[in-house]
């Protein structure tokens, strides 16, 4: 079962009003759509996935709560298109929680776990062409040392890339278990002891096969152009990459123009049109933690348009 993580944050830092027009760029399994669907009784829900099993799931969830929403199976970075499509132009609020649902984890034949046997896929989009199968045993030496240290942070990137060409040349790389025993065999006995060493390979090449990191700026620049005066953007990361990207660009457009930072009376056209709701990323309660182990990395930021 999936669970929502830092939910309650997320549903008050919406400030969500009965007529609401909001954006879900991330539906899963309608965990937040829900919620939201539930207070905005006069208002639209706009949801986003590319996963066929979780729209179906979710569509089912939502049409017993009301009939004013609309799923759009597609990649969020398209909001804008697919938005001006169906005449909307502004929204009061847009959502993204960029974690991997736990349904897609926990279902084995998707081959995102690293506990289970399956053929390598990690697809969240399953028409998509890219799949870890291809990844692992078509990409070059670099190619992999390079998603392995930059995406998934790994000290033993190069030894795991090499053995992973070393082994591919006498047999193809067929399942996340015959992976994982390549990993294993590639890392120190005393690092295998701190923690899983498949973990952030995996992620590593969950997050190249999905483009996950290069559509969330372009996706932010949309949701930024589309926001009404009041509405807020919220953005729940579960990796430093992820967050790094999204602080960068809030950062960005929050901060007063460098010509004009200290001055004492500054013309409000140089003022910015965003002001941060929170100054620090929101993490979870204690309490979540012991309920949800998985919500330990996740953050929250929120911005919102003054202007």
């Amino acid at each position: 079962m999936h669970i929502s993580v830092l939910k309650n944050e997320l549903i008050d830092g919406l400030n969500l009003k009965e007529d609401s027009i909001i954006v879900d760029c991330t539906l899963g399994y309608a965990g937040d759509s829900s919620t939201i669907l539930k207070k905005i009784k006069k208002g639209f829900l706009f949801a986003f996935d590319q996963d066929s099993e979780a729209i179906e799931y979710s569509t089912n969830v939502l049409k017993d709560i009301g009939t004013n929403f609309t799923i759009i199976k597609s990649n969020f970075v398209h909001l804008e298109e697919e938005l001006k499509k169906r005449d909307v132009e502004l929204v009061d609020g847009v959502i993204f929680d960029l974690g991997v649902s736990s349904p897609q984890l926990d279902e084995k034949e998707r081959g995102f776990s690293y506990h289970e046997d399956a053929r390598l896929d990690m697809r969240m989009d399953r028409s998509s062409k890219l799949d870890a199968h291809y990844v692992v045993n078509n990409y070059s030496l670099n190619e992999l040392n390079r998603i392995f240290r930059d995406y998934g942070e790994s000290k033993f990137s190069y030894q795991i890339a090499k053995k992973i060409v070393k082994c591919r040349e006498e047999k193809e790389i067929d399942t996340t278990l015959e992976l994982v025993e390549i990993i294993k065999s590639s890392v120190p006995e005393k690092e295998k002891r701190k923690k899983h060493p498949a973990k952030q390979i995996f992620q590593a090449i969950r997050i190249e096969v999905n483009h996950e990191l290069d559509v969330i700026r372009p996706a932010l620049e949309q949701a930024t152009q589309m926001l009404k005066i009041g509405g807020r953007i919220e953005v729940i990361t579960f990796h430093s990459l992820e967050d790094k990207i999204v602080k960068k660009y809030f950062k960005e457009i929050c901060d007063v123009k460098e010509e004009v930072k200290g001055l004492p009376n500054i013309d409000s056209k140089y003022l910015p049109d965003f002001k941060l709701v929170a100054n620090k990323a929101i993490v979870p309660t204690e309490e979540e933690l012991e309920n949800n182990n998985r919500a330990r990395s996740a953050k929250l930021r929120i911005i919102e348009r003054v202007k």
